[in-house]
């Protein structure tokens, strides 16, 4: 799967596509099948499956305990390979990405990494703590093998800089809402429309929005200004706090805004 050209197939049908994340080992694997399922069964476009890391430094405190505790019960590597191939093959609709930090694909290996993840039928990786300066054969690689690396945009990028990093990256971008890490709410305003527009401009790849985006609100906000929304800190919270069955209606409820 070309995963710029099945998003923008996509954008034919919808005004906005959706895209979670969870922490894999978070609260266990078995609690992880019961989201997606409920994601799947709701229209998610996209999952991010993050490989738990113990120094996850874009991330806010839900996601970074979520990190924590899915180590200290003894998550491993080739269990979020074996975990991400069973979903992949039990849902072909969603486009599933690993989401870790480069310490992870260092240790692996690159090039095993890669191959494995094109091979368990994962479409891309998003590995935040890597710039494109520090990571020409990773995406060198990735496009050889037709995994799209994820790049990023941030509100403090110049012009010049979001036109640079775009041209290392395919799939989409993705577009950090403001500074800091993960899980606090975003200001969805005219600021926000300004930095999606030079976004826009820099790149024809879709663009995809997260950091702190939550609700309903904030996805019809987003509509016309992105391509997709990225939920992550919201639905860990959701299953701390009311489980697994609560996060098929609160997507159900952010796809009727889309």
């Amino acid at each position: 799967m070309e995963l710029q050209t099945e998003l923008q197939q996509r954008l034919k049908k919808k005004n906005i596509l959706l895209m979670t994340h969870l922490v894999l080992g978070y609260p266990s694997l078995d609690t992880n099948k019961e989201v997606i399922e409920q994601m799947a069964l709701n229209g998610v476009d996209c999952i991010e499956l993050q490989i738990p890391f113990s120094e996850p430094i874009a991330d806010g405190p839900v996601i970074l305990k979520a990190n924590q505790q899915s180590l200290e019960a003894g998550i491993t590597v080739e269990q979020c390979f074996a975990f991400a191939a069973e979903m992949a093959a039990k849902y072909p609709d969603v486009c599933f990405l690993f989401m870790t930090y480069y310490n992870i694909v260092f240790k692996y290996g690159e090039a095993a990494f890669l191959r494995r993840t094109r091979d368990v039928g994962l479409v891309g990786t998003i590995i935040p703590d890597l710039p494109p300066e520090e990571g020409e054969q990773y995406f060198a690689l990735s496009k050889e093998l037709e995994l799209a690396p994820i790049t990023f945009f941030t509100p403090t990028s110049t012009a010049e800089r979001m036109t640079e990093v775009a041209q290392h990256g395919e799939g989409f971008v993705y577009c950090v809402a403001r500074r800091g890490v993960t899980g606090k709410q975003t200001a969805i305003d005219e600021s926000l429309d300004s930095y999606l527009e030079q976004c826009r401009q820099a790149t024809g790849l879709p663009l995809a929005v997260g950091f702190g985006i939550s609700n309903r609100d904030d996805i019809a906000m987003l509509t016309g200004n992105a391509d997709m929304a990225v939920i992550g800190t919201a639905t860990i919270r959701l299953v701390d706090e009311q489980g697994a069955a609560a996060v098929g209606p609160f997507i159900a409820e952010l796809a009727g805004a889309a």
